[in-house]
Parts: structure tokens; sequence; C-alpha cells
């Protein structure tokens, strides 16, 4: 089954030219010309999205946070595409839960080459986990009232599920199985974004800065140690 891409752009030529080019590529893709078209759709059937932000009626950002707000689709990746080049207008992307964030006017092969690093970062952390074990279950992980379900791919504090976005969940897991030691961002990247050079340390810090923020009391033992980077901390 090939994977499915739905482009959220209202100007029709960019998502024909997006469509064209990841047909090429093997994908199979959709159009819809508004996130209002696009919310129409059965959206659990998509593997991505790549979503334009400034959209007549709702914005691609609010489109996104409905998207993270529904369990059929909070852990699907996204990619902003926009003329929005403002680091704010990224940063705020990357806040909202987006996977990465393209500027208009792009490169096309630059963005096919995103496209395959999201998903590569998505098929390789499933393959590290599931290797973990060749069982068909994987125990959980825990720290005192904080749970991992690696079965479900869920976190869960004081039993109360936790929504985080895949990218956050992965770098969770990654401490929480290698605690007690700072881990560089090089060393960040190669595990939880499989090595890929166009993660920023802008990126890395956006992202551990969401999760200790979601992770609440228990986001006070992810720790910095400036000029070498982050690791989780048992004794605080």
């Amino acid at each position: 089954m090939r994977i499915k891409i739905l482009i959220i752009d209202d100007e029709e030529s960019i998502c024909e030219i997006l469509r064209y080019n990841l047909l090429k590529e093997g994908y199979d893709a959709d159009c819809a010309y508004s996130a209002e078209e696009a919310l129409s759709l059965d959206l659990s059937n998509y593997s991505m999205f790549i979503v334009d932000i400034m959209m007549e009626r709702l914005s691609g950002f609010d489109f996104v946070k409905r998207l993270k707000s529904s369990a059929a689709t909070e852990n699907t990746p996204v990619i902003f595409c926009s003329a929005l080049d403002d680091e704010d207008d990224k940063v705020m992307g990357l806040n909202i839960g987006a996977d990465d964030y393209i500027t208009k006017p792009f490169i096309i092969g630059e963005v096919l080459a995103r496209v395959r690093a999201v998903l590569r970062r998505s098929h390789i952390t499933h393959q590290w986990t599931y290797n973990v074990s060749r069982s068909n279950y994987e125990p959980d992980i825990t720290f005192r009232d904080l749970r991992i379900s690696r079965n479900e791919k869920r976190c869960i504090i004081n039993g109360e599920p936790i929504n985080l976005t895949k990218t956050e969940y992965d770098l969770l897991l990654f401490f929480l199985t290698h605690r007690n030691r700072i881990y560089s961002r090089d060393e960040i990247i190669k595990q939880v974004w499989s090595g890929d050079i166009m993660v920023t340390a802008r990126a890395i810090d956006t992202n551990i800065t969401r999760l200790r923020k979601k992770l609440g009391e228990y986001g006070q033992y992810i720790i910095t140690r400036l000029g070498y980077g982050y690791g989780f901390k048992e004794a605080y």
C-alpha cells in the first residue's frame, strides 16, 4: 500500500506542482484548496499533510491545531509550506506540532527530500522500538508516576494521558531508555531523527522545551548542560 499525502493550499498551481512531483516519486497525493475542504475528508487515511498557512478563512496553524487535537491524526506528520519566512512563524509552526517547515518559493527537490526525511524518521523509529524485543508485546517504561506504553505509543502521568506529538514521544522514549547521561544535540539527532542533517539545533531546543512543558513536574528531570547537551536525570 502506497503512502498517501494530502496537500492543503489555496493556490491551485502550488497544489498541482506538489501533487505531480509526489506522484512521480511513487506516493499517492490528493489536494484540498482550503482547510475547510480538507476537514471534510477522512483525514485518518493520510500518512502526511503538507499545509499552507495563509489561507482565506481557516489558517494552516488552526487546521494543524485541529489535527493535533484528534486522536485519529495527532501523530500524523505535518510539513508547513508557506511564504511566511520569519523565524517566529517557523518556531510557532514547530510549537504547534509540525515536523518540518518549508518556505516559498521552494525548490521541489528540497521538498521531496524533506518529505522522505520525515517519513524515514517515522519508519526508523518504529523499527528501533520494535527491535528492542522480538515478541509482539513490549513492556511499559516507567519513572515514578510517568509511564510510556510502547505498544499504544502513549505517555501517561498519574493515570492521565498526555498529548505528545510523535517527535516529543520519540524524545521522551529516548531519554527514559538512556537515563543519567548527557547527550549532545548531534547524538540526539542520530538517535531520534536518525541522523537527519536537516534537523537544526533550534528544532531540538524547541521540541525539548515543548516536551518539558507538557510533562509538568516531570519536565524538570530533562536537564540541560550548557555547552554539552541534554539528558534525563533520575535524581533531580
